[in-house]
């Protein structure tokens, strides 16, 4: 069986893109040639950033002889209705076979599909896979039709086997296939000519080319730890941007410089993010102090002076990049001195935030108000509240965050501490923003998360006003997002408070009903990634205080909890019995039997013993829930099981005698009406 190798060699790929295109690369081929009837052992793809690999290992050589039959028409249709279905079959009438069905007689088609050599498969599928490649972005160049993310300028299609390697014959628009590639651009530009995967890679390598993605990123990082750790520094984590340059590097080469002392005074976030976004450095910090002084850059060659001249290079430009850094930083706080935050802030409201909500300066306005109402709620003070909100987004008009838009928040911080403002102001300009995505941590100082929430709650609440509401995978405004920032603050602080007032507090004119039911759809899928069953959701959700997440947690939790017992499962059937008795006697009879049950009717010992534990079980479950002590509750409510089984076993429910019926059904609905108290057990499955 031979393994094939592919490699698609063009100009830089953009490293954004090469792990995306690795795997479109090994879904498409390998879906074509399965599709196709070949089947193979193993497969790998790999990128650098000028050419797409893969590599599979115990391919079939042809595909399979298939006998296919195939259903025609009915007998006596149409002559045009019979010859397309024999121009699609390619056999004449009298091949075909007549064969009764169920609603008559019908021609069938049996025939031989011959397998097919596993080279001209490997052909079709890789020309096809070339024509469709579904990059974000691709050009055509020159006078041809192909189009592919930057110009393709070679394939290399080889199957090798032990009796050697044969090219694949394969032409896209003039590109015809080989067995040869090249090496580094610059270090080892000649091409080679190779017989499978292993003597690709080795050449590779002699090429200077590090082929595995995962293997350049290693080195990178191993060599810049060494080198920091050289001088008593540590690399500052990005895996970010470590997965990007090793994108951007064929054969990586880390190089360490120092950071000008004119600029070491600036924050460290400016810093880094100032050399993350305009040179792809790594910074390296010193431990003691926790200010950034040093990069590392990543060559793609290596050179006689050793990355002297590459480094030099770099420098100049770092120096001018921080410079213009330094100038913003100067004139934030120059303005910051003589105005205050407020007057940084103050251009703001010739901001427009949406044009049918307003501007940011009228957006600051409405989550300072609602901040101050918040406030309470979270153990905030409301006037330090309203103070935070007041300035929170007054680092958007700082020339800083206009630079650099990821340091909102952040510069808001400095420049808040800068103003004199206190620590709870400037941590909440800094952490308001929070959590932006799932793995964020969530603030929890009670004037940040007053702030925090208000912020969401405007923009939730006066996107709904405006009828602009995600749809579908589309969500511009990120409103998803915000929506989950609220559920996460909220049950990361055992927050008690209700959405609905919440709602009623923000942008006036939003659909309170509807939001919350767009928060519910997300509080489940926050609640399934944490292990809870969906139907378990919807049995709380349809209880009382649903617009209280905190309880509605609690409550999941411990229903998940309950049911992943014994007496949890045994009981939810013991309830479903008894509800479906009563549903089908109340249909049939034409009245609800929801009270009367009384204990002088009991005829035998198991009856009488549900009557005690149901009054116990009542007699537990109503205070336990008034103070939303789901644990007890639900204790007393798994005692039930027992008298619920033995009842069952014991006693006719549809008795001959009216009066016993009756009572009875008035029982089932007492253990109906105890347990849908603590949750809607109907829309539990199973």
């Amino acid at each position: 069986m031979p393994d094939l190798l592919i490699e698609l060699f063009s100009e830089e790929i953009p490293a954004r893109m090469q792990a995306r295109a690795r795997e479109d690369l090994k879904k498409m081929i390998t879906d074509g040639l399965v599709g196709a009837g070949l089947t193979y052992s193993s497969a790998g793809a790999f990128s650098t950033p000028r050419r797409l690999v893969l590599a599979l290992e115990g391919l079939t050589d042809e595909s399979p002889t298939l006998r296919e039959e195939r259903k025609g028409p009915k007998v006596g249709a149409p002559d045009k209705a019979i010859e397309g279905f024999l121009r699609s079959t390619g056999l004449n009438k009298d091949q075909l076979e007549i064969r009764d069905d169920k609603k008559g007689q019908v021609y069938f088609a049996s025939f031989e599909k011959p397998g097919r050599p596993a080279d001209a498969i490997i052909a079709e599928v890789l020309e096809q896979t070339i024509r469709t490649f579904p990059w974000p972005k691709a050009m055509r160049w020159g006078a041809g039709s192909l189009r592919w993310v930057r110009p393709l300028h070679s394939i290399l299609c080889v199957l090798s086997d032990d009796a050697g390697a044969r090219v694949v014959e394969v032409d896209v628009d003039g590109i015809r296939a080989g067995d040869r590639t090249r090496g580094h651009r610059f270090m080892a530009p000649d091409t080679f000519a190779v017989s499978s995967f292993d003597d690709y890679r080795a050449k590779l390598a002699a090429a200077n080319v590090v082929l595995d993605a995962e293997d350049r990123a290693q080195t990178i990082w191993h060599d810049a730890e060494q080198m920091a750790f050289a001088r008593g520094l540590e690399l500052v984590e990005d895996k970010g941007l470590l997965a990007e340059v090793a994108g951007l590097v064929e054969w990586p080469v880390a190089l360490m410089g120092r950071i000008d002392d004119a600029f070491l005074e600036l924050p460290p976030e400016v810093l880094q993010t100032s050399m993350k976004e305009h040179q792809k450095f790594f910074s390296v910090k010193n431990p003691k102090t926790g200010r950034i002084e040093g990069f590392v850059t990543v060559a793609n060659r290596a050179t006689a002076d050793e990355g002297a001249t590459i480094l030099a290079g770099n420098q100049k430009v770092l120096a001018a990049r921080l410079s213009d850094a330094k100038f913003f930083w100067q004139n934030d706080q120059r303005l910051v001195t003589s105005q205050g935050l407020s007057g940084l802030g103050a251009g703001l409201r010739d901001v427009t935030f949406h044009n049918e909500i307003g501007s940011q300066g009228d957006r600051v306005a409405r989550i300072a108000a609602l901040a101050g109402e918040i406030a309470p709620m979270v153990g905030a003070d409301p006037q330090v509240a309203r103070e935070a909100a007041e300035v929170c987004k007054a680092d958007l008009q700082s020339e800083m965050v206009y630079e650099f838009p990821e340091l909102q928040g952040i510069m808001g911080r400095y420049y808040a501490q800068g103003a004199g403002l206190s620590d709870a102001v400037a941590d909440a300009c800094r952490d308001h923003y929070s959590p932006l995505g799932p793995s964020d941590d969530v603030p929890t100082a009670p004037v940040t998360v007053a702030v925090a929430l208000a912020d969401k709650i405007d923009m939730l609440t006066a996107f709904w006003a405006i009828d602009e509401k995600p749809t579908g995978s589309k969500d511009p405004f990120a409103l998803r997002r915000s929506a989950l920032g609220v559920i996460r603050l909220i049950l990361t602080n055992d927050l008690r408070v209700k959405l609905g007032d919440l709602f009623a507090k923000g942008y006036a004119g939003a659909d309170g009903a509807d939001l919350l039911t767009f928060f519910h759809d997300r509080l489940k899928v926050y609640l399934r990634d944490q292990g809870i069953r969906h139907d378990v959701i919807d049995a709380v959700l349809a209880m009382p205080g649903h617009d209280d997440l905190t309880l509605l947690v609690n409550r999941a939790e411990a229903l998940a909890g309950f049911f992943k017992t014994d007496d949890g499962e045994n009981l939810i059937q013991g309830y479903k019995r008894a509800n479906n008795i009563l549903t089908q006697a109340e249909d049939k009879d034409g009245v609800e039997y929801s009270f009367g049950a009384e204990e002088k009717f009991a005829e035998v010992d198991q009856e009488k013993a549900l009557f005690a534990a149901l009054d116990q079980a009542e007699a537990e479950i109503a205070p336990a829930m008034a103070q939303n002590d789901f644990a007890t509750a639900m204790g007393a409510m798994a005692k039930l099981r027992g008298p619920i089984d033995a009842f069952f076993e014991a006693v006719q429910i549809n008795s001959d005698n009216e009066i016993l019926r009756r009572n009875r059904l008035n029982l089932l609905s007492r253990i109906r009406q105890i347990c849908m108290s603590v949750a809607d057990l109907n829309r539990l499955e199973g």
